[in-house]
């Protein structure tokens, strides 16, 4: 590795330019990349919710559709708009009173159901459906032209909606966050390093990894709006732990009493390189215990984050010495005194009272454990966004003024008998919290000819081989109420018509719920055992995998129950990522100090002075660690308006923390306890016998 070192410092100008050439292709890259604001696409394509999701665009040629609300308006003003608004780009039908009649006939003839859907007091309900799906970047500009012809008397509901105005709030914050994450790093490395440059140089090189990361995701050919402005602010907490390394490393070297700087650079690298990819695989396995979800959101931000991961490794030992070497003279000259002390006098604190803290861990780990498993998750999406966007104003609007939640829509045999359909309108109807179900046979009655129905009606609910039902419903998408719903209305559909199909966003909402509990279990366990057995090779340890992962879980146990003690309800996605990110991320934190445990141990220490100076040599470097993953996400959690981000951040920002007081205070004192049981399961911790 010393070879390689050499070779990285002989070449380091050639490097540093490279380095700097490679920013170009990315930053295209990364421009080029299309962003999905649309939660619900990540969904499996084989469950049925999908499929119908398919069928809706292929036979009806629509996969989006929005609710729009005019309050105050004339009938003939309202009709004015609703042209304007058929003439939208890739706006393909809009449906209205005049759809049914001719609005100089008295609303009062009209079949009650359709009266009561598009009616209310003072406002009236069109049903704007798109030629394209919910989160084309087609629709979301539609819907921006709608609200350009709407007033302030106007209100566009629907998910379409929603995804148009998270974009816009994402892409106004995205570039903040960044900005926030390097300033708080930048001051938490000012103030815990032994120089005020050194920060600006891991940042420059971190930053670099963070655009190649960002630019390959071009050959992904989109990403989640979440994984782009999570994966920059969390790639730099995690990543900088190896500009650390690399920097004491290089100290170190240099207060050994190596005068050559590329000598001790080079003795920096090779030592850097052994550790950082040693502790980058736990990271690592965290990341692609994601990729394990079927919900395929999880696969998104995984791959990208071991992307960042493996490109945060290869500048921490390329670039970033490249820039030391260059800078050597300037880092020299801005050197000063460490502001946080060496932990003697709590080393010993800790060790000498390790029963408390043990005891306390295994007091705290059992309810955590309980409350963490009860914690109030959500998964509405728009009760992430702030209660001023339009959409969430206008699906509040559609609440309290028709007393609905979203639609829902029942794809249909076209050839079932009429009768059977009749029937089948009848049965939904009595279910709680069904309104109306509109389709052809609800809107002519049993005594109509099919001939009257008006053919751009007909066009929207029938297709060559489907016909389509729209549901009203009052419950709002994932409560308790309509996922009860849902389940009735799915039986009943079923009985009638074996392949019919239940979509919409409360039923792909439902699926939602029922995948992603069973993605927490599945990722949960995969990242485990991965992290068990990295600890298990690296360590040749039974006991050691059980003693580490047990700490750390107990970590994200407490970060986790928090909210359920305060009474927060998080984002689905936090209660699925969080524990695996915390769980890769910080167990490095152990693994420092059990490697020097180790070291002292193999050396022929007792277990009393090996486990003290375990603790003073790696605290320091663990609380600078923890401190600066705590920097880079506490201030976007602080900041964001987007809940699912800002509760990301914060539980990450915590979670670190948390982290690093239970490995500070806890981890040795399960060693004090356990010392016995790890010497004799684990190799290399006695003195090799002569």
């Amino acid at each position: 590795m010393e070879k390689l070192g050499r070779k990285i410092v002989r070449f380091r100008i050639p490097i540093f330019i490279i380095g700097l050439l490679l920013l170009i292709p990315s930053v295209f890259g990364y421009i080029n990349t299309r962003v999905n604001y649309d939660v619900l696409y990540y969904l499996p394509d084989s469950i049925e919710t999908m499929q119908g999701q398919d069928i809706l665009v292929d036979e009806f040629g629509t996969g989006a559709y929005s609710m729009f609300i005019c309050e105050g308006m004339e009938n003939k003003d309202v009709a004015k708009l609703k042209e304007q608004i058929e003439d939208v780009e890739h706006v393909s039908k809009v449906v209205w009173y005049d759809s049914f009649a001719d609005i100089s006939i008295p609303m009062e003839m009209l079949p009650e159901d359709i009266r009561e859907a598009f009616n209310a007091d003072d406002s009236t309900l069109m049903f704007i459906i798109f030629d394209t799906t919910t989160s084309a970047d087609e629709t979301m500009d539609a819907i921006e032209n709608i609200r350009a012809l709407a007033g302030k008397q106007c209100f566009l509901s629907g998910m379409s909606a929603i995804v148009t105005d998270t974009k816009n709030l994402a892409e106004s914050e995205v570039a903040i966050y960044v900005l926030i994450a390097v300033v708080l790093s930048c001051i938490v490395l000012a103030l815990t390093m032994e120089s005020y440059l050194i920060p600006v140089f891991f940042l420059l090189s971190i930053g670099m990894a963070i655009l190649y990361n960002m630019g390959t995701n071009i050959f992904m050919g989109q990403i989640s709006y979440i994984t782009k402005a999570l994966s920059a602010v969390l790639q730099l907490g995690v990543t900088m732990d190896y500009s650390i390394f690399l920097w004491h490393s290089y100290q170190e070297q240099r207060e050994k009493g190596e005068e050559d700087h590329k000598e001790a650079m080079a003795k920096a690298i090779a030592a850097t390189i052994k550790s950082v990819v040693g502790s980058s695989i736990t990271t690592i396995a965290g990341f692609i215990a994601l990729c394990f979800m079927s919900f395929t959101l999880g696969l998104d931000l995984g791959i990208v984050m071991t992307k960042g991961v493996v490109f945060g490794v290869i500048c921490c030992v390329t670039v970033l010495p490249s820039m030391i070497m260059i800078f050597d003279n300037a880092l020299e000259k801005t050197k000063h005194r460490q502001l946080i002390p060496d932990f003697p006098k709590i080393s010993d604190f800790v060790v000498k009272h390790h029963v408390i803290f043990a005891i306390l861990f295994v007091v705290l780990f059992i309810p955590f454990a309980y409350f963490q498993a009860h914690a109030s998750v959500y998964y509405n999406l728009d009760a992430s966004l702030p209660d001023t966007l339009p959409s969430v104003q206008a699906n509040t609007k559609l609440s309290e003024e028709y007393d609905m939640g979203a639609a829902h829509m029942i794809l249909l045999d076209k050839d079932l008998d009429a009768k059977q359909k009749y029937n089948m309108i009848a049965d939904i109807e009595k279910v709680d919290g069904v309104k109306q179900v509109l389709g052809l046979e609800s809107i002519i009655g049993p005594a109509f000819p099919e001939s009257m129905i008006p053919e751009d009606v007909k066009e929207i609910l029938e297709s060559d081989n489907y016909e389509l039902m729209l549901i009203m419903n009052e419950y709002a998408v994932a409560s308790d109420e309509v996922n009860s719903q849902l389940s009735e209305i799915n039986t009943i559909l079923k009985q009638y018509d074996p392949t019919g199909m239940l979509v919409g966003e409360a039923p792909c909402t439902k699926d939602l719920i029922e995948i992603t509990d069973h993605d927490f279990a599945v990722v949960s366990a995969v990242s485990i055992l991965a992290v068990f057995f990295i600890i298990f090779f690296v360590f040749k340890s039974i006991s050691l995998p059980v003693i580490l992962v047990m700490v750390i879980e107990g970590a994200i146990f407490i970060n986790m129950g928090i909210p359920f003690l305060t009474g927060t309800k998080l984002p689905f996605i936090a209660s699925i990522v969080i524990g695996t990110i915390q769980l890769g991320a910080t167990v490095d934190y152990a693994i420092l100090m059990t490697t020097r445990y180790k070291r002292e141990r193999n050396h022929g220490a007792n277990k009393y002075d090996s486990i003290t100076t375990a603790h003073r040599v790696s605290a320091q470097s663990i609380m600078v660690s923890a401190l600066s993953f705590f920097a880079a996400t506490i201030g976007v959690g602080l900041y964001s308006n987007i809940d699912m981000i800002s509760s990301l951040c914060i539980l990450m920002a915590r979670g670190a923390l948390i982290s690093m007081v239970v490995v500070i205070f806890v981890l040795p004192s399960m060693f004090m306890v356990f010392d016995k049981v790890i010497v004799k399961t684990s190799k290399g911790f006695l003195p090799p016998k002569e």
